[in-house]
């Protein structure tokens, strides 16, 4: 082309962009990195009730595949779900169905995915084999597209016996940086590893002409997930019982693949405050960055039920030596990801919409995280809609049920008329202290409340000076959540965790 007539064409677009008869186009603003303290916008991440959560990055795309945390021979297919941002996630559902695989009846844990070569691979365990006589283990799926469906590769397990001790379940897929791929697996308190070929579905041999090695650390008992950082070889796994409190992630390094792993330390473990049994992880490494996530299924406080397991993940940091930091459940909700996952609700109407949650009015409607605090912070933005209400945050709950002051447990709030308040609620309120201060309606106000044994401090905006300081021991440990009284108010940025 001439630069006569590029220089036409470029008038020429110029005119009809000004006439409004051709779109701009521009290049896409690059995604922003998702560089969070944790689930910013609330831990379970996704809806349901979930496990053995195994992930992978496709392009620009985050994929996380667990098992479907249900009734034992209900365990039947596995569903994804996938992110850009580790915010807003969409479901997959069905990815892979024992319709798919002949020869899997039941039991489909702990889904790995891994790509290679144009083509996605899914590995599963099937029918929680007890012997070697049983048919099942851990077999291979392939797609052509991340969110599948999957199909039965080989049309039998890849791995169908016992090697070592090891029940064939659990199996996480690594790929070196010098393009070996193995596979880590185990239950029973056994780990191996295995060389898998280039073709993903056979297995390769060691230089000593072994097919399956162990590498089992101490007090391992199933999960394995491998990483490597730095030029180390991090192997992670799962400890204790699976439906107990005790369930947790510990970790070794190592310099080779194939270990020897020597155990370093427990990081991840139930926090009695914020949840119980967690474990069964994987590790995402935002591409590009040193910024590392751990990804787990736990149980929330108030669930008994084995199989109500949920989703959850949290910022994994490294000491400069490489050793990884213990891990902080932290308790978020920016309100982001458009839901109230998390959140109970007594009364009243509650929304999450437009990265916020909405409150109608009504006489004490309150919504709860299943927490269980006693010396805590807790603080949120609060913005009360009308005068002759105030909303706020609730502390140390229990026994919480529909009505005005149905629950136990402590309660500040702000309202439009100018106060702030603290009280205590058992079945009936007894105010503690008012203060006034100039709040008017709409107008948005960060509240935070401290609790330190029976010291009890409430700030409005200034974090250095409370506005109310009182001392009270009636009750000492609880849930924690936001509340309305006779006014709509909107709740963002609640963050929980311990005192400071």
């Amino acid at each position: 082309m001439s630069a006569r007539t590029t220089g036409f064409v470029a008038r020429s677009c110029t005119a009809l962009l000004a006439a409004g008869l051709i779109a701009a186009v521009t290049a896409p603003p690059a995604a922003a990195v998702p560089e969070y303290t944790t689930a910013e916008s609330g831990n379970p991440f996704v809806d349901g009730w979930y496990a053995d959560p195994d992930v992978a990055v496709y392009d620009d795309t985050y994929w996380v595949f667990p098992t479907t945390s249900r009734a034992y021979r209900e365990q039947t297919k596995l569903d994804a779900f996938s992110s850009r941002d580790l915010v807003h996630w969409t479901k997959h559902s069905d990815v892979l169905t024992t319709e798919d695989v002949s020869w899997a009846e039941y039991a489909v844990w702990a889904p790995a995915p891994v790509e290679r070569n144009g083509k996605y691979y899914l590995y599963f365990a099937a029918n929680d084999i007890q012997s070697d006589a049983a048919l099942g283990g851990i077999g291979v799926a392939v797609s052509d597209r991340p969110e599948g469906p999957y199909k039965d590769a080989i049309g039998r397990p890849l791995i169908a016996q016992f090697h070592n001790g090891a029940q064939p379940i659990d199996q996480d897929v690594f790929i070196d940086d010098d393009g070996q791929a193995y596979m880590y697996y185990g239950g029973w308190g056994h780990a191996n590893v295995v060389k898998l070929n280039p073709d993903m579905t056979s297995l390769g041999t060691f230089p000593d002409g072994s097919t399956y090695k162990e590498i089992t650390p101490a007090d391992y008992v199933e999960g394995p997930q491998m990483f490597k950082r730095g030029g180390k070889y991090y192997l992670m796994w799962s400890e204790g019982g699976w439906t107990g409190p005790d369930y947790s992630v510990s970790y070794a390094m190592a310099d080779s693949p194939t270990g020897p792993f020597t155990k370093l330390d427990k990081v991840l473990a139930q926090d009695p405050a914020v949840a119980k049994g967690s474990g069964h992880n994987s590790v995402i490494n935002v591409p590009g960055t040193d910024v590392w996530y751990i990804v787990y299924h736990r149980r929330p406080l108030s669930e008994t039920d084995g199989n109500h397991r949920q989703l959850a993940y949290d910022r994994m940091y490294f000491n400069p030596d490489g050793t990884i930091r213990r891990i902080q459940m932290k308790v978020r909700d920016d309100f982001a990801d458009g839901n109230a996952l998390g959140w109970k609700t007594y009364g009243g109407a509650w929304t999450s919409s437009g990265g916020a949650y909405r409150a109608g009015s009504s006489a004490g409607g309150k919504a709860l995280l299943d927490t269980n605090f006693g010396d805590v912070t807790h603080e949120a933005d609060v913005t009360v809609s009308a005068r002759g209400g105030d909303a706020g945050l609730t502390f140390r709950v229990t026994a919480p049920a529909v009505g005005t002051d149905s629950y136990r447990g402590y309660y500040a709030g702000i309202g439009a008329d100018g106060k702030v308040v603290l009280g205590k609620v058992d079945n009936s309120w007894t105010p503690l202290r008012t203060v006034r201060l100039p709040i008017a309606p709409g107008s948005r106000h960060k509240l935070r409340v401290t609790a330190v044994g029976s010291a009890l401090k409430v700030y409005v905006d200034d974090m250095r000076t409370p506005k109310i300081s009182v001392t009270d021991a009636t009750f000492t440990s609880g849930a924690n959540g936001v509340r309305v009284f006779n006014t709509p108010a909107t709740f963002d940025n609640v963050a929980v965790g311990p005192a400071t």
